[in-house]
């Protein structure tokens, strides 16, 4: 029983001082991991270290991809959707497709089927890899798609590897496969969906901070497992659980709920995240030790490796390209409808704009016109944030290169079928893919942005900043007021009159978090100023509640 302790307290310590030192050497901390795992996989205790892979694909990626939906904000998902959905579905199938014919041709015997199953597990970028890329300098667009892309394309990979499977030894049917795949994600939103409302509507009436905090450790199993029950997949429902939870939490759950949440999730994200990088090296001696006693070779292996890394870098880049093109061709429609919307939203925003169209529109009820003007609002924010952060080739190759495989791939590859031809080689060309990936990708990414990176005019972007917090100032000045202010009392305070005085100032900051919620769900505001401004209403509440009053 020693041992195994000894060896996780390490391994706490370990991640810490990774943390601690990796940026401090300019390298990051899963890098030093890594390297950390892959010397200490040639210690006598971990010679024969075997993680089994649904401890990752079960137990470790379903709270880490909850925990970044929750924190994702909900907005930018929104609107990058449409390039997170091609780069998560398209840019996965063409790549497994593509990369099963080149495993096909190189590894003797393999055969399409199986390479393309080889191919799904390489294909997937991986959500803990592209931490890396939040500690460079991209564009928030950047990082929403590469989010977004991590969140969801290990459902299509998961899928497509196991029609492979199947396809090895039954006749492949496209349709089945569509229709496995579609009721995959359906099955994984409901499920998803439902766990993440449930949640918030068991948590928000448990008022005890840590009570609340470990009953949201549990919202990730409840919708991942009962997914994978059901045939669907057990990521996307965590992912959707975490998304419902991220937007309805702040209306739903109180301040000092959300920020014990908060901490004690960024602690278990830092734990699970350093604990996959580790796994990872230290799988290396018995993964290579496999592919010897099968008396294939090692370097060989590698090689396909590196050629399957190279492809996939290819296939990315030039799906990315049209990617791009077809985004600015979108961007320059928006430019050119922006005077329209905004004509219509002026209207709209004021009541006698709003009975003129109204009286035109004769058969759409108030309510209704209610939900058109706030689509009008989102149209005028989408563009004019697309506008103010258009995507060039910088943003491109960040997107290309930010593609890294990571502990997905490794724990994918680890759930072949025992029959798999060769089955030793092919886990060491996916290990050795996502190794190379970090390695040069991931050890390279910060001084390739840094190198590309354009000069930023900072008074500009100060001036921009200052107007939206301006802004975001009047909105609560005006929300504030619209709060009735309880009678002045007379002579000395007593515990009631700062019990009523109290009472309004929690209305008033009720009312200031319901119009920047509404703001936020609107997109009138950049997400990092508004979850500023959040966090301090949230501060000034639980300072609020926390302060006693005067003596009776």
């Amino acid at each position: 029983m020693t041992e195994p302790l000894v060896v996780i307290v390490t391994a706490f310590v370990v991640i810490a001082a990774a943390t601690l030192v990796g940026p401090r050497l300019r390298v990051a901390a899963p890098l030093v991991l890594v390297a950390i795992g892959v010397a200490a996989s040639f210690l006598p205790v971990f010679g024969s270290a075997h993680i089994e892979p649904e401890w990752i694909l079960e137990g470790v990626l379903p709270p880490l991809l909850y925990s970044s939906a929750v924190s994702m904000p909900s907005m930018n998902f929104r609107r990058e959707f449409g390039a997170i959905s091609g780069l998560s579905v398209v840019l996965v199938v063409a790549s497994a497709l593509l990369l099963g014919l080149f495993f096909s041709l190189v590894v003797p015997g393999l055969g399409f089927a199986w390479g393309v199953a080889l191919g799904a597990i390489v294909s997937p970028t991986d959500a803990v890899a592209t931490s890396i890329v939040k500690q460079t300098a991209v564009s928030k667009r950047v990082v929403a798609m590469l989010d977004g892309e991590s969140l969801l394309n290990d459902a299509t990979a998961l899928v497509l590897l196991r029609t492979a499977i199947v396809a090895t030894a039954s006749t492949f049917s496209f349709w089945g496969s569509v229709g496995t795949f579609a009721y995959s994600v359906v099955g994984a939103l409901v499920v998803g969906g439902l766990v993440g409302w449930l949640n918030l509507v068991v948590r928000k009436r448990v008022t005890d901070p840590a009570v609340n905090t470990v009953l949201s450790f549990t919202v990730p199993f409840l919708a991942s497992v009962p997914a994978e029950h059901l045939g669907a997949s057990g990521l996307v429902a965590a992912v959707v659980a975490g998304l419902v939870t991220g937007i309805r939490a702040p209306r739903d759950l109180s301040p000092q709920n959300r920020l014990s949440d908060s901490q004690n999730w960024r602690t278990v994200e830092l734990v699970l995240e350093g604990a996959v990088f580790l796994t990872m090296g230290l799988q290396i001696k018995s993964i290579v030790a496999n592919v010897q006693q099968d008396h294939a070779g090692v370097g060989t292996s590698v090689l396909i490796a590196a050629g399957a890394l190279a492809l996939t870098i290819l296939v990315r880049a030039a799906y990315i390209a049209p990617l791009l093109g077809f985004l600015r061709r979108r961007g320059r429609r928006r430019e050119e409808s922006r005077d329209r919307v905004l004509d219509l939203h002026e209207r709209l925003s004021t009541p006698e704009g709003f009975q003129e169209v109204q009286s035109r529109r004769r058969r759409v009820s108030e309510r209704q016109l209610d939900r058109f003007a706030v689509r009008i609002t989102r149209m005028v924010a989408d563009i004019d944030y697309f506008l103010r952060q258009p995507l060039g080739w910088r943003d491109g190759v960040a997107v290309v290169w930010a593609g890294m495989r990571g502990a997905v791939t490794v724990a994918a590859a680890q759930t072949l079928p025992d029959d798999t031809p060769q089955r030793s080689v092919l886990v060491l060309i996916a290990f050795a893919v996502a190794m190379l990936s970090l390695l040069v990708q991931g050890g390279t990414i910060g001084p390739l942005l840094g190198l590309i990176a354009p000069d930023v005019d900072r008074a500009t972007a100060d001036e921009q900043a200052t107007a939206e917090r301006t802004r975001i100032m009047d909105l609560l000045k005006t929300s504030a007021e619209s709060v009735d202010e309880p009678p002045h009392p007379t002579g000395d305070p007593t515990p009631e009159t700062y019990a009523v005085t109290k009472r309004h100032r929690l209305d008033v900051i009720a009312a200031q978090r319901s119009v920047l919620l509404d703001a936020r769900d609107n997109g009138t505001f950049d997400a990092d100023v508004l979850a500023s401004a959040l966090a301090n209403l949230d501060a000034a509440q639980i300072t609020l509640e926390m302060r006693g009053g005067p003596a009776a």
